[in-house]
């Protein structure tokens, strides 16, 4: 039996065992290392379905397996990191301003696990859905967690300092977390990113979009996470008006 059957099953456990360190790090306090982890899981996943395409070993088990390992590295890590984010602001605020401020309740942390919910929702209902083979209805969840994951990073760049202090107002958090919630089963279509063979003409959308990122992370570092989802959301429609006057 050949080897070849195993590597894209092997690449998506290799993206399941990047979301569990990262589980790790983020109930550790090592947001930036639980970024990485994401980080090197969505690149895991963005290759076990072009690796399982090009060695012609697509199956039932690696669609499933796929699935799950997401459910873990883009379901689970950015609703519990979106949790923390929550915690920590409200472990910070001053104790008078709790017992003032209403929005500073036992239970606001536990809406970060909305993302969680809304991905599961979003990753079941992928897989029964004949409509998402060319194309996303709805934010894949590999981009939603690099949204959520980048919001404590930007802490780091030290010329984006207002930023932070935007991204760390709870009130903007919640806004952050009833978007992506909405977002992740939106009926909105978004282009592919995961290239199915390197001929450019069949990839000049996304190889175009991929070159746009990488420059943007170039330029602004982790502060360009953000810009590059927000873009990925406008070209898609874009591109989606461009088809329809098309047709």
């Amino acid at each position: 039996m050949s080897i070849t059957k195993y590597i894209p099953n092997g690449l998506t456990l290799l993206n399941l065992l990047s979301g569990l360190l990262a589980l790790v790090s983020v109930f550790n306090g090592y947001y930036d290392h639980a970024f990485y982890f994401v980080c090197l899981g969505i690149f895991f996943d963005f290759w076990d379905g072009f690796a399982a395409r090009k060695l012609n070993v697509s199956s039932d088990l690696g669609l499933q397996l796929d699935s799950l390992a997401d459910m873990v590295t883009s379901g689970v890590v950015p609703g519990l990191m979106m949790f923390k984010l929550f915690d920590f602001i409200q472990a910070e605020t001053p104790e008078y301003m709790l017992t003032d401020e209403t929005f500073y309740m036992g239970f606001v942390p536990y809406l970060g696990f909305l993302i969680t919910l809304a991905s599961c929702y979003r990753l079941a209902n992928f897989n029964i859905d004949p409509r998402q083979t060319d194309h996303f209805i709805g934010l894949p969840t590999p981009a939603n967690a690099l949204f959520v994951m980048s919001i404590p990073m930007i802490q780091y760049a030290d010329q984006y300092q207002w930023l932070t202090d935007l991204l760390y107002n709870p009130y903007v958090l919640l806004v952050i977390t009833l978007v992506s919630t909405y977002l992740l089963n939106a009926e909105v279509v978004l282009f592919s990113l995961k290239v199915k063979n390197i001929n450019w003409k069949d990839n000049k959308l996304q190889i175009s979009f991929l070159i746009f990122a990488v420059l943007l992370l170039i330029l602004f570092q982790v502060v360009a996470i953000p810009m590059i989802i927000l873009s990925y959301i406008v070209v898609s429609f874009f591109v989606n008006r461009l088809k329809v006057s098309n047709a």
